[in-house]
């Protein structure tokens, strides 16, 4: 359904009433199916909005950059408040949770390209606005940003390197496919799947489960069709890195995904695309045409007698959609509602039918294994994990952006030799781990290693990889509710807990913030928090408890303290936002 939704928006700007019932006719469903539908997820819209529209996001990593700072200098300049549209009807401005683009924060989102950082070099903000109010042209790829992005391998890096992306002729070059060709004409998918499990590969999309022995739950002899979803609904604030390789290398995907449908039995592969990831859909949808050209993908692939075929399927702004139940609910139809389990997806899941649910990230590493041995792999990780892996870093560091590196990697060594260490030479005073998710971190608390059973040791967890330093300047407090405002908008609202507590949390950090706290607020929140966590059909509201709970046991000293004086300790940084010459609105207008 949602490609029906896509393509009338795409044509008529918004979903009107009648496209609802004429979306409904098509697909034999009632309109107060396809309305709920429409209204479940952020980028559907149902009224006209302007001709161009600027997103910009204010999630946690934006705001330690100063996005409340950016956003509040927009407002002025255009007049406008978020959710509104200029009178002229030319430019709408939405205020968005995270876009994982978070190694150019403050950032935004205009039309389809991400620009940012909004506070950096002198007049940013200014060409940008004046971009924005302007006809679309590809002139702004000029302002292309270009953060840093490791390209040292060994595994998923050494191809990052072209911004334009790693086609065809360039990817065989380089032992593109030699790995599908050794799996398809040399190996049983028995055979592929016991060197998975020995290289220790475990899923890099934040739970961490065993590749291999993931894929050997598909049941053998069933009638059913078998499923591949990839998810790359990469949502999870602080986290951007399967974004660059379905930019830069996306034929690793493709070539990961053929490996693993043939190991698992599946000739029918969907790759699920995050909403927002407009241009990362274009360009895997273009690998995947060149691998149809050459015969790697479609019938008998390279003569091997193997089927395959991909389907390209986008999101449409849902986080929940992350989490694979739901990821499959989306891609049938519906609201993305998590499902019970058991049954998991490999036994029944999409369309009933036994599925397999990997991340980027996993995918694109199976390729390595099968060409250079799972003992390779193995070796590069620790006993429990093999491999590297892609960190995405942001925040308070000097240098934000992609790291490949060892899973055994410490934390510290991530911010101090990877990133450059903290900006300004300030001291450190609190990381989040693996996505803003993963429990907090105190300064002392980063000499741990960043594979999945040290972190689960050291009380939080790898998660995505995506890795918030915080420094001295931040406020805890903000920080909280920022995770808060998060979790309470991102909630599908199906289980009551995670439903009732978000927004019940929310409220309460929204009015500490405001400097009505009360005493019992704190002893409050972590009774909420408590209440919430493993009571809910999947684990979204035990993400949403445990910065809760993190935050306020580690720091709960400024939190008391903000509570008596209504005041911050510390104050995010906003000593980088451009300083705005006194303009109209029309002083941005390009003569035309």
């Amino acid at each position: 359904m949602l490609p029906l939704l896509w393509l009338v928006q795409e044509n008529f700007g918004h979903i009107s009433s009648d496209a609802e019932f004429w979306v409904g006719r098509l697909v034999g469903l009632t309109v107060s199916h396809i309305r709920e539908v429409v209204s479940f997820y952020s980028m559907f819209r149902t009224r006209p909005a302007g001709r161009r529209e600027l997103r910009v996001c204010t999630s946690l990593p934006c705001l330690l950059r100063g996005s409340d700072a950016v956003l509040a200098q927009i407002e002025d300049r255009l007049n406008i408040k978020p959710g509104e549209t200029t009178p002229d009807g030319e430019l709408t401005l939405t205020e968005v949770e995270c876009l994982c683009a978070c190694e150019i924060a403050p950032m935004a989102q205009l039309d389809e390209q991400f620009v940012g950082p909004l506070n950096g070099e002198a007049g940013t903000l200014d060409a940008i606005l004046q971009e924005a109010l302007s006809a679309p042209t590809d002139s702004g790829q000029a302002r292309e940003p270009h953060p840093f992005i490791s390209t040292d391998g060994p595994v998923v890096s050494t191809r990052l390197k072209d911004p334009d992306g790693t086609w065809w002729d360039s990817y065989v070059a380089d032992e593109g496919y030699a790995a599908a060709k050794k799996a398809l004409l040399s190996m049983t998918p028995a055979q592929i799947i016991d060197e998975v499990s020995k290289a220790n590969l475990r899923g890099l999309g934040g739970a961490g489960f065993p590749t291999g022995r993931k894929w050997s739950f598909i049941p053998k002899g069933s009638p059913k069709p078998k499923y591949l979803v990839v998810n790359a609904d990469e949502g999870e604030p602080g986290t951007f890195k399967d974004r660059y390789i379905l930019e830069r290398d996306p034929h690793a995907l493709l070539e990961g995904m053929m490996i693993a449908a043939y190991a698992i039995g599946s000739h029918k592969a969907y790759v699920y695309i995050r909403g927002e990831y407009f241009r990362s859909a274009q360009r895997f949808s273009r690998a995947a045409e060149e691998a149809y050209a050459h015969g790697w993908l479609g019938k008998n692939i390279q003569e091997s007698g193997f089927n395959l075929d991909v389907v390209i399927h986008r999101g449409a702004g849902a986080y929940i959609c992350g989490e694979e139940t739901a990821l499959l609910t989306s891609l049938e139809g519906g609201k993305g509602f998590p499902r019970l389990k058991p049954p998991f997806p490999a036994i029944s899941g999409l369309f009933q039918c036994p599925t397999i649910v990997n991340n980027v990230e996993t995918l694109a590493c199976v390729p390595f294994i099968l060409r250079e041995g799972a003992e390779r792999f193995a070796g590069l990780g620790t006993p429990k994990q093999g491999g590297t892996r892609l960190f995405s870093l942001c925040g308070h560091v000097n240098r934000p952006g992609v790291y490949e590196a060892p899973v055994g990697v410490t934390l510290r060594e991530l911010i101090d030799s990877y990133a450059e260490g903290v900006r300004g030479g300030r001291k450190l005073k609190a990381v989040v781990p693996g996505g803003l998710s993963a429990k907090v971190l105190t300064a002392d608390e980063i000499d741990v290693r960043m594979d999945f059973d040290s972190l689960m040791a050291a009380g939080t967890m790898a998660g995505s990889g995506g890795v918030i330093v915080m420094d001295e300047t931040t406020c805890m407090v903000d920080a909280l509710q920022s995770a808060a405002k998060f979790f309470a908008h991102e909630s599908c609202g199906q289980c009551s807990p995670c439903r009732e507590g978000t927004g019940w949390v929310y409220r309460i950090m929204r009015r500490i913030t405001e400097g009505e706290g009360r005493p019992q607020d704190l002893d409050e929140l972590l009774g909420i928090a408590g209440d919430m966590e493993g009571k809910t059909i999947c684990v979204f509201a035990d993400a949403a408890a445990w910065p809760v709970q993190s935050y306020i046991t580690k720091f709960r000293a400024e939190f008391e303290e903000h509570i008596r004086t209504g005041k911050c300790i510390g104050t995010h940084d906003t000593s980088q936002v451009s300083s705005l010459k006194s303009q109209s609105l029309s002083d941005f207008r390009l003569e035309t």
